[in-house]
């Protein structure tokens, strides 16, 4: 009887953990934006990066990430000079990077491809070709298995992780935020939160009238001339709250698609920046990123009802400098380099080349300065 108890003990224990194993699809909802926003940065294709994540982290349960947060099996090396961990690979006992958390261990996987002269030749190929990509990880000795690239390729079209690649370079089709805000789990949060996309239309339609969570607020997506009556009915709350949760000064029918929270916005945005598109205004862009107004205006220096120019950075947070493009100042030609920011995002907001942008700033490297001015037009 004794036995019978303890066994019963231990299985309500264990089955539990051993029933918490990620799946492949949940982490790449886990980490997909983190991937694109490395894309962004440092030019490493976001589909790449994300099956190299599921394949080195076995989806996020190897014994190494458990242990170290180390995504991509990256090994110390003479220049590494942070957290280790003994993990035993090809030979017992090997040293391995440790990180804080996982987007330290994507944003140092991202440095070590570019800071390694032997990975140099993969950023001359087309970040869209990724099977091209898959190849020339083997080739520059990434991996010492023969299957690497084969595995690599597999995964990326098994769960259409190229889409990630076109999303970072505004090539892919509109995100589904709904979707987004009901299943995306960000790094080191359990809750739904809203992922702001840099290249989408004001409004991305969403389920109508669904709850979601957007920058970790509930709200409803409403189409155009529902009644905010209608909505603040349904969702037990006051006209008043309604009207002043979204900054509304009309109380009538609702003349474009938004969402309307229900409860009062945050004070900042869940990533740094949005890329405003045409048509946008900076309330459209408040109500998509769940911000209040007020806010968002202070961090960028600029008046309610300004004009913006299309491809102008807002930034979603407070300590950056910003410099932001108006339609009656659509001229500027020097950008502030922000907080994370390299070449190769500041000559994607421009439709510049990266070459273009160091032979204009007469730059020796491709390390930039918070702050630093660049010139992005001749």
């Amino acid at each position: 009887m004794y036995k019978i108890i303890i066994s019963i003990f231990f299985s309500a224990v264990f089955f539990p953990v051993s029933a918490q194993r990620i799946s492949i699809e949940e982490y790449v909802e886990q980490y997909k934006e983190v991937a694109m926003d490395e894309m962004k940065r440092s030019g490493v294709p976001a589909a790449i990066t994300l099956a190299q994540g599921i394949l080195e982290s076995e989806s996020g349960n190897s014994e190494l990430v458990k242990r170290s947060n180390n995504h991509f099996g990256i090994k110390c090396k003479s220049t590494w000079t942070g957290e280790t961990v003994s993990h035993d690979d090809d030979e017992n006992g090997e040293c391995f990077r440790a990180y804080n958390n996982a987007v330290e261990s994507y944003r140092d996987h991202s440095n070590f491809l570019k800071a390694n002269e032997r990975y140099r030749s993969l950023f001359d190929l087309d970040p869209v070709d990724y099977e091209e990509w898959a190849k020339g990880l083997k080739k520059a000795g990434y991996a010492t298995n023969p299957k690497y690239p084969a595995l690599l390729i597999q995964y990326i079209q098994r769960y259409e992780l190229q889409q990630y690649s076109l999303a970072a370079l505004g090539q892919g089709p509109k995100m589904d935020v709904a979707k987004a805000a009901g299943n995306g789990i960000l790094p080191g949060n359990s809750k739904p939160e809203n992922v702001v996309s840099e290249n989408t239309d004001a409004v991305i339609p969403g389920d109508p009238g669904k709850v979601i969570r957007m920058n970790d607020i509930k709200c409803v997506f409403v189409t155009s001339g529902t009644s905010l009556l209608a909505v603040a009915n349904k969702n037990n709350i006051s006209l008043n709250k309604i009207m002043e949760f979204n900054e509304l000064t009309g109380e009538g029918l609702l003349t474009k698609d938004q969402y309307i929270y229900l409860h009062k916005k945050s004070k900042a945005g869940t990533r740094e920046f949005y890329i405003v598109q045409s048509g946008e205004t900076v309330y459209d862009i408040a109500q998509l990123a769940g911000i209040q107004l007020k806010y968002l205006l202070e961090y960028n220096s600029i008046q309610s009802g300004v004009k913006l120019s299309p491809g102008t950075k807002l930034f979603l947070q407070p300590g950056f400098k910003s410099v932001v493009n108006t339609l009656e100042d659509p001229k500027t030609k020097i950008h502030l380099v922000a907080a994370k920011e390299g070449l190769y995002a500041i000559a994607k907001a421009y439709k510049v080349s990266i070459q273009e942008l160091i032979e204009w700033n007469k730059l020796e490297s491709d390390d930039l300065k918070i702050g630093q001015e660049i010139i992005i037009s001749k």
